[in-house]
């Protein structure tokens, strides 16, 4: 099991935040074998497909460097044109094989771990100038595994060096009987495909290294016990903290609350547990909206800051547990609630009218209709 600096032990699976960090420090899980692999498979293999394109465009351009006639021999531009003219014959015979090339160089690193450009990992480091952090590392288990590819490398080719050996013996042998241009063209595809041959054997270096690099960047990257807690709190925030920014949020909306109280219209009671402040705004159209609702302390503020500012104040336990209970701050009351608050606000505002010595004393309010799912029991 993987340690860190502090000898504890690395058994918890890095969080999402750490493999994200990573990434953007450029450290993921590369293979410099499949790498290699890709580019001199590639490579030969885009030799063998263009290799007869590429020796007939080389041979006409010593054709044509060679064989002038005495009218390019005078002209003193001549030499000139017949340079660009190779330039562009070889370029455009070549051409196939660099783009083999570079699709190679692209794909087998991205293959694994996926394309990514960090400037973190572009970085000068000045910690690798250290002579002891360079010993360290020569020493180190990723040095050793390095050496053993390294010597694994040289035995895969050398044992399928010899394989390929022994299958072309036969070719090898019949090239001298053979006529000079013959010969010339009958070696070049046996160490064509000797060579690709001998490229294939390091996929298996690479089948080995592939997994292996996957695993150890995977143990870099576990985390422990403290690791993880630490974290978390560094991104969820401290429980103290947390707490005390809640309790700033519950004071600042308690403020804003009360503070829509007097614009209220009438405060439902029940009367000491529960208290609602309503509103309606016929301009608006929509239902009555509640501004602000509390229990016990919160209730007796609501009530104090209501008859301090003249705003009714009627007692209904039922329909204030009912508003207390399904209505949100700020929300329109539900539909099942609509004709027991438009009987209480026409109370409130015959009461009013005469208060004011405009109309009759509206009678006392009786048992409202409140829906069962709505009712709240003490």
């Amino acid at each position: 099991m993987a340690e860190n600096e502090n000898g504890a032990d690395k058994s918890e699976e890095p969080t999402e935040k750490r493999l994200r960090e990573s990434r953007e420090k450029g450290q993921l899980a590369r293979s410099k074998e499949l790498g290699t692999v890709a580019v001199t498979v590639g490579g030969i293999g885009g030799l063998l497909v263009t290799g007869s394109g590429l020796g007939q465009a080389l041979m006409q351009v010593m054709r044509g460097s060679f064989e002038l006639s005495r009218e390019a021999l005078m002209a003193p531009d001549a030499m000139a044109q017949l340079l660009l003219l190779a330039g562009l014959t070889a370029l455009k015979a070549i051409l196939p094989l660099l783009l083999a090339l570079a699709i190679a160089a692209i794909v087998g690193p991205v293959s694994l771990g996926g394309w990514l450009f960090s400037g973190k990992a572009m970085a000068p480091n000045f910690g690798r100038l250290n002579p002891l952090a360079g010993l360290k590392r020569m020493f180190s288990a990723n040095a050793l595994v390095e050496l053993l590819k390294a010597l694994g490398k040289f035995l895969v080719v050398l044992a399928v060096g010899l394989a390929v050996l022994a299958a072309y013996q036969d070719d090898l042998l019949s090239i001298s009987k053979e006529p000079l241009e013959a010969a010339i063209l009958h070696s070049l595809e046996i160490v064509g495909w000797s060579s690709l041959w001998m490229a294939c054997g390091l996929i298996l270096i690479a089948a080995v290294d592939v997994p292996f690099q996957l695993w150890n960047n995977k143990q870099k990257l576990m985390m422990t016990k403290q690791e993880v807690k630490d974290e978390y709190k560094d991104t969820e925030g401290k429980p103290e903290v947390k707490s005390r920014i809640r309790q700033l949020q519950r004071e600042m909306a308690e403020r804003r609350m009360m503070q829509a109280v007097p614009q209220a219209d009438v405060v439902i009671t029940n009367p000491t547990h529960f208290a609602v402040a309503l509103k309606y705004d016929g301009s608006k159209g929509g239902a009555p909206v509640l501004v602000a609702k509390g229990g016990d302390f919160l209730a007796l503020k609501i009530r104090e800051i209501a008859q301090e500012h003249q705003v009714m104040v009627l007692e209904s336990p039922a329909l204030a547990r009912a508003v207390y209970y399904s209505t949100e701050l700020e929300a329109e009351i539900p539909a099942g609630l609509y004709l027991a608050v438009a009987q209480v606000l026409a109370y409130v505002y015959q009461l009013r009218q005469y208060q004011a010595g405009k109309g009759r004393r509206p009678d006392p309010l009786g048992s409202l209709p409140i829906p069962p799912d709505l009712r709240r029991d003490e």
